[in-house]
């Protein structure tokens, strides 16, 4: 081991067998996906039926009128692929239409901000071509739960009293289905979701009297994207209250639903200590992951620990330097960055040789095939410069932030999926009161302004922070991911140096102090940013945390247990599989045998 050497205690296990791994941010999710498994289905299966399952339990961190990105690989495959549950922006998004209303940026909650829901169709999409079981079966689980009810977590519950004049004086839809009886529910109270257990349920019966499992199916994903989602989108039409603090009508329109369904895409990947990892393309924030691994893969071990003070300010470093590029480069536009020319040896060399030992505060985008590097606009401080992460706030404005959910299964055959769904979060937009759900706002990550990769453009994708991780050496192989928007990659990073270089083992690794920089552009509204930033767990020392800021970086102390909500699972080179849960906020679990 050249690391320093993690600390005895774990607070759990890494989980070990041969029959099947789940792990995901809600131990109900975990739950359901083992269920699957130990019923007969296989991993695809179990992430479907436990994704529903994160509808309902995590209505603060995702929800149906969401997003989604995966990786996907079926037993025998060499490489994944990407499942694709991003919509695009409405025809209607235009840059016009937004600076007529006097904005400068997509308001973070409202309808505004809504694109085309993605995450049903992508989980349809994959439990057709992937899965075994009948959808029946699948959402039963996430029926259960919506229609009988289950405890209300702690962050829910916050969130909610958070936006609680938000609803009473302006959302009425949202105060219903959230405080029925007039005040925020107490952590722990039973909820239901009548509404969603019914559209589910005629998902389900829309097709049941076709003879193919597949076309069944489709029938479920037609009745998604022709019927209910047009009838949110309807509901979001009349004015309401946006994060701006004006009332606006949403955008988004039958005609952008019903020509846009989910699908595949190649992954992008990069070796790393002789490991292939794979991310999503650069309409994700995945290939900034791949980046910052190439300028390490030349460190020596010792030097990547995160646990001293030249490896955490290596890291810091070096992802402030993939993180510009990222807001220069990324998106879903013909002037995005080429994926390849970022990877490429002679550029991640010259980015390397940035890298001094005081702490940059500059901005400082390169320019991998040699355009100059488009700026978005770069505004100084807010809250990621108090080290947000990410969690959701809400203000008596509207001004609101959501989170992320993340699950994890792999099986005995050899498939696995990691998978990240956001978006949709119920502080979102206001319920639609007969669906029992919202629209999201994923839009806010577009820029209003011309000729940047991640300008608003209607039928363009805005840039995504979700970015799930999966990596294969031989026989072995790794599904990770975390939520935390901006932060994601950044936890995953300490996650796997451990692992891969450290010797740690997944708990151990999972369980280790986290950090992150702050000094890159927030994907989330206001969209600003935090020179020199970065947020450090207090169980980092003393001794590391001064070190870091005698080299200039402005640390915040975030306390013992909050930063990193990981979750991995994955198959060890002797065929044990193996699976390791984020214990911060007492939520996530793993399960298996």
């Amino acid at each position: 081991m050249t690391f320093t050497p993690p600390a005895s205690f774990t607070t759990r296990p890494t989980l070990r067998g041969t029959f099947g791994m789940s792990a995901s941010t809600h131990w109900t999710a975990t739950a359901t996906a083992q269920s699957v498994l130990e019923r007969g289905g296989n991993a695809f299966d179990a992430a479907v039926a436990g994704a529903f399952v994160l509808h309902v339990v995590e209505p603060h961190l995702n929800g149906p009128g969401g997003d989604l990105v995966a990786l996907v690989r079926p037993a025998g495959a060499s490489v994944p692929v990407v499942l694709m549950g991003q919509g695009p922006a409405p025809a209607g998004a235009t840059l016009e239409h937004f600076r007529e209303r006097g904005l400068d940026l997509v308001p973070g909650a409202g309808g505004l901000a809504a694109a085309v829901p993605g995450a049903v169709d992508a989980w349809l999409l994959l439990l057709r071509d992937h899965g075994t079981w009948e959808l029946g079966d699948i959402l039963a689980y996430a029926v259960g739960y919506a229609r009988d009810g289950h405890p209300l977590v702690a962050g829910a519950a916050t969130t909610i009293a958070r936006v609680a004049d938000l609803f009473h004086a302006h959302w009425p839809s949202s105060a219903e289905r959230w405080m029925p009886t007039g005040g925020p529910p107490a952590p722990g109270t039973v909820v239901t979701n009548p509404e969603w257990a019914d559209v589910l349920d005629a998902l389900v019966a829309v097709g049941a009297a076709l003879p193919d499992r597949a076309a069944r199916i489709d029938a479920a994903r037609e009745r998604w994207m022709v019927e209910v989602l047009p009838e949110a989108a309807a509901f979001l039409r009349q004015p309401h209250r946006h994060a701006d603090g004006a009332d606006h009508p949403g955008i988004l329109d039958t005609s952008d639903l019903v020509s846009w369904r989910a699908g595949y895409e190649p992954a992008v990947t990069a070796r790393f200590r002789a490991w292939d990892v794979f991310k999503a393309g650069a309409w994700t924030q995945g290939p900034a992951l791949l980046h910052t691994l190439r300028l390490l893969d030349d460190v020596d071990d010792a030097g990547l620990d995160p646990a001293t003070v030249e490896g955490a300010h290596l890291l810091l470093e070096a992802q402030k330097l993939s993180y510009a590029d990222r807001d220069a480069w990324f998106g879903d536009a013909d002037g995005a960055i080429d994926v390849d020319a970022l990877l490429a040896e002679e550029y991640v060399a010259a980015r390397r040789a940035l890298i001094g030992p005081e702490a940059s505060a500059e901005w400082r985008p390169g320019s991998p095939d040699g355009r100059p590097p488009v700026s978005p606009p770069l505004r100084t401080e807010h809250a990621s410069g108090d080290g947000s992460t990410g969690e959701p706030t809400v203000d008596r404005s509207g001004q609101t932030r959501g989170d992320t959910c993340h699950i994890d299964v792999i099986d005995r055959w050899g498939n696995v999926v990691s998978a990240t769904p956001s978006g949709g979060w119920l502080q979102s937009s206001p319920t639609v009161p007969s669906l029992g759900f919202c629209l999201g706002t994923r839009l806010q990550a577009t820029w209003l302004v011309p000729g940047h990769p991640a300008s608003l453009t209607p039928g363009r994708r805005p840039r995504t922070t979700l970015t799930p991780t999966l990596l294969s050496r031989a026989d072995e192989v790794i599904a990770v991911g975390s939520p935390g928007g901006d932060q994601q990659d950044q936890w995953q990073l300490t996650v796997l140096l451990r692992m891969l270089v450290g010797g740690y083992n997944p708990q151990q690794a999972i369980d280790a102090p986290n950090l992150h920089t702050t000094a890159l552009v927030d994907s989330f509204w206001p969209r600003t940013w935090a020179p020199a930033g970065a947020a450090v767990e207090d169980r980092l020392g003393a001794e590391v945390i001064e070190g870091l800021e005698q080299r200039g970086h402005r640390v915040r102390r975030m306390g013992d247990w909050s930063l990193g909500r990981v979750t991995a699972v994955g198959r060890g080179s002797d065929g044990t599989l193996w699976a390791a849960a984020n214990p911060r906020g007492a939520q996530g679990y793993a399960a298996g045998r």
